[in-house]
């Protein structure tokens, strides 16, 4: 065990306490199933864009009354481009939430049914998607259904870098890292990411 992994929690919970702003939803416990596609839709936003930009996204989704995967499955793809355009890569992202959206919806059920699915199948499925790299499936798994997969990005691995936790700052290799030396929680796992997140934000 590395006692260096732990010990940045402590000293990241001590410095900001529970995750606020966009980690308020997102490590908020237990969620409702609206929250939890919202979680969904925001992780595919959030590609590549500032979170700022997200918020504006999500704000017409809402007030269309279409923040959710079954409205996301059945909208016209032209409307949902323009309704998600402040995210940025706007065809892109209508993409990959329609196709996201209808896998969840018609394939799996919904929500609740995928995840019922285990680990391992729901990484293979989700990664499967066009669209749903490693980062964004593992934030809808963390974060949308709770289970534990730590979630490695750009502020995971520059964090890493800095404290010189270790030469190999692959994918794989850091979530290996962080799960091998933590207790297996997903709670533990959204507090710690989002408050690396928040940290590297502030430049510190």
């Amino acid at each position: 065990m590395d006692n260096s992994i732990s010990a940045l929690y402590k000293d990241l919970r001590k410095k900001y306490g529970r995750p606020e702003g966009q980690w308020k939803l997102w490590c908020k416990r237990p969620k409702t199933l609206t929250e939890r596609e919202e979680v969904v839709v925001g992780a595919i936003l959030t590609q590549n864009t500032n979170w700022k930009n997200v918020e504006y996204a999500l704000a017409n989704l809402k007030k269309e009354k279409l923040c959710s995967l079954s409205k996301i499955n059945g909208i016209n793809k032209l409307r949902l481009s323009r309704l998600v355009k402040p995210s940025g890569f706007y065809n892109q992202k209508t993409d990959y939430l329609k196709r996201t959206a209808k896998f969840i919806d018609e394939e799996c059920g919904g929500l609740r049914k995928l995840g019922k699915k285990p680990l391992v199948e729901l990484k293979k499925e989700l990664t499967a998607l066009k669209g749903l790299g490693r980062e964004t499936a593992d934030s809808i798994i963390l974060y949308a259904l709770d289970k534990p997969v730590f979630v490695i990005d750009a502020y995971t691995r520059r964090l890493a870098k800095k404290l010189n936790l270790t030469d190999n700052l692959s994918y794989l290799s850091l979530q290996n890292l962080f799960e091998s030396n933590l207790p297996r929680s997903y709670k533990l796992y959204q507090d710690f990411h989002a408050l690396i997140v928040i940290n590297e934000k502030q430049g510190r």
